[in-house]
Parts: C-alpha cells; sequence; structure tokens
C-alpha cells in the first residue's frame, strides 16, 4: 500500500497487505457515499454539501486505490476531479443530453448496441470500480442488469449469429470486468463460439481503477479467446503507476494488444504538457495511444467539456515534438452510426506549405 494521501491510511490503513492487492476486497470495499470521507479531504463545508447533493443524484462510487492516488488538499487534483462529485454537475448545459450518441435507438436486442454494420457492443452490466465523473452512460448508474444474465446474453448471442455481417464484438458497460472469470469466460465463448466472429474486443478502466483485477487466472481466461484486443482509458499520468504497469504487462504477455482510449476533461489533460507526460507515460509501459476522445455532450459532464480549438492546438504541438509512437488520433464520436470522425490538426498549413507535396486532389 503506497498512497499518495493519509485519507487510505486513515480508513484502511490495518488493512493486510493480501487483501488490499485481492480485486474482490477492494471491490467490495468502495466507498459509495462521500459522507465516509474524513472533513479533511473537503476544502470547505460548502463543497462538502455540494458532494452530498450531486451524489444523490449521480451515484458515487471509487475504490481504496484509485481513492489513493489523489492528492487530499487539492480540489484541483486531476484523479479527484475525475472521481469525486461536483456540483457542476446538476448544472445541466443546454445541447447535453444523458445518451448523446443516441445508443438507445441502436438496441435491436436489450443491452446490445449495433450502431456499425461490421461490429456491435455488448453491455455487459451497469456496474463498474470507479464511477468516472464524465462517463458517457452516468444514465445507468444505479440500475441493475434488469433481465436474468442468461436470458440477456442468450439473446444477444442468437442476434449476433443471424447478422453474419458482425466480424467484431466489443464488451463493454459498466466495465466486464466485474464479472467474475468463470462467468467472462463463459460470455466470451459464447460469442467466441459464432463462426463468423472474427475479433473479440474488451473495454476496461480496471488496468486504471482497479490493476489487482489483472491476475494470472484472468489472462488465462482472455487468451483463451485470442484474437482479443484490450482498450482503457488513462486519462492523467498520475493513473499510470508500478501497479498500472504491471497490469497492463501482463496482458501484454499474454499476447493480447493494449490500447488506450482517453478523453480530453478540462482540468485533468487540456494542456501540452499533461497530454504530452500521460503519452510518454503510455509509451513506458507499451500501452499504444489509439483516440483521444473530445469529450461527449452528456449531461451531468458538460463542465468537462474543452473547446475544440484548445484541443487542436494541443495535438498539433503534440505533432510537431513528439514521437510518432505518442500520438493518438483526436476524434469526435457521432450519432446513427456515422463514425468517429478525426479532427484535422493541421489547418494552419498555407498553401505554400502544401505545394511541395504536389497535388492532392
Amino acid at each position: 500500500m503506497d498512497p499518495k494521501n493519509g485519507i487510505v491510511a486513515k480508513l484502511w490503513g490495518d488493512v493486510p497487505e493480501k487483501d488490499w492487492n485481492s480485486w474482490r476486497w477492494q471491490f467490495a470495499h468502495r466507498l459509495k457515499s462521500p459522507e465516509l470521507l474524513p472533513e479533511a479531504f473537503f476544502e470547505t463545508a460548502e463543497e462538502r454539501k455540494g458532494i452530498l447533493e450531486v451524489s444523490a443524484y449521480y451515484p458515487f462510487r471509487v475504490t481504496p486505490y484509485y481513492l489513493g492516488l489523489m492528492e487530499t488538499a487539492r480540489a484541483a487534483d486531476p484523479v479527484r476531479i475525475q472521481c469525486i462529485p461536483q456540483r457542476r454537475e446538476l448544472d445541466h448545459a443546454d445541447g447535453c443530453d444523458p445518451d448523446p450518441l443516441g445508443e438507445g435507438a441502436a438496441m435491436p436486442v436489450p443491452g446490445l448496441i449495433h450502431r456499425y454494420p461490421d461490429r456491435c457492443l455488448v453491455l455487459v452490466h451497469p456496474l463498474c470500480a470507479v464511477h468516472c465523473r464524465h462517463c458517457n452512460r452516468k444514465r445507468f448508474w444505479g440500475s441493475g442488469p434488469g433481465r436474468r444474465e442468461q436470458d440477456r446474453f442468450g439473446r444477444m448471442v442468437d442476434y449476433v449469429r443471424a447478422n453474419r455481417r458482425i466480424r467484431e464484438v466489443i464488451f463493454s458497460g459498466g466495465d466486464p470486468l466485474t464479472l467474475g472469470d468463470r462467468k467472462l469466460d463463459a460470455l466470451l465463448g459464447a460469442f467466441r463460439g459464432i463462426p463468423h466472429v472474427d475479433v473479440l474486443r474488451i473495454g476496461s478502466r480496471m488496468p486504471v481503477v482497479l490493476p489487482m483485477r489483472i491476475t494470472g487466472a484472468l489472462c488465462r481466461v482472455l487468451a483463451r479467446h485470442r484474437p482479443l484486443w484490450f482498450n482503457t482509458q488513462f486519462n492523467h499520468v498520475n493513473e499510470i503507476t508500478k501497479e498500472a504497469a504491471r497490469a497492463c504487462e501482463m496482458l501484454l504477455q499474454t499476447g493480447i494488444p493494449v490500447s488506450n482510449q482517453s478523453v480530453l476533461l478540462r482540468g485533468v489533460n487540456d494542456s501540452f504538457e499533461a497530454m504530452r507526460d500521460l503519452l510518454y507515460g503510455l509509451q513506458r509501459i507499451s500501452v499504444r495511444p489509439y483516440y483521444l476522445f473530445q469529450c461527449e455532450p452528456v449531461a451531468g459532464a458538460g463542465h468537462f467539456r474543452v473547446k475544440v480549438g484548445v484541443g487542436k492546438t494541443v495535438m498539433e504541438r503534440i505533432w510537431r515534438e513528439c514521437s510518432g509512437l505518442c500520438q493518438p488520433s483526436y476524434v469526435i464520436d457521432t450519432i446513427a452510426g456515422r463514425g468517429k470522425i478525426p479532427l484535422p490538426l493541421h489547418s494552419s498549413l498555407s498553401c505554400d506549405e502544401l505545394a511541395c507535396y504536389g497535388n492532392l486532389s
């Protein structure tokens, strides 16, 4: 246990190292109410009151591990911003929507989103280890899985089996790794058994918020279902700890590629220096920077949004000054299955600068 702040030591200082390093202990001991945080965690009584108000509307969940990555006395801490409620979550900005990508309209069966011809996304269930405050599925927080798992998954499998154009199945949620190994193995196996499904992909933030979840047993399960790709979400270099690096290395040694999909977040990574340090950190642990997403206009997360012009300025400096291995695609996701649109970085190039490339038409 090596937290950056004294809150974790105060709450769990007597926990044996074996328990601290157990993902099941960490998950079972997630904080579910800001009321459990000591008074010293808050800068003012007004801040505490606001956090309690927000958590009654958008529930609060954080693992002891992830709580230990933040500096208690800094409201501007990039880890704290991502997981501690802010009163601004209740100030729903104009144009923000609980379902900004229209996922509900793209569900032919409950829990399966089919927006693109060759791939679909399976919402395993709504549970996560940490409720990231910028989440684009905040609308599901606090809801249960609904139908029995076996029935839900069976309908999804039947749908994919009947749609031969689907060659890739993406597992998301919530976080699919909140399932136990046996259930996860059965779920992946059911889709792997469909002849026209070539590739499976998992989207999980566990390497970031609960790296203990990446175990040898889990890696053996995932290895049985290759080709399988793993996408995670580091948003700040402070999240790249030795525990997170170990989790990613275990996946890589299993033969599973690990890519990163960051979200551009106000106060977290919306400067050149913050983004550069994050990308350098990812390169050091052999995680491929894949996407940098423009934060979606989701209700309850409008205060995280950064102007596209700011993002382009940051990414243009990254393009000019950093290794190509460190560069994600800066994209905006779109509704109605139109896909992820790259945001052009080099519109400032003059006609004279482009002339050396000849006719580009």
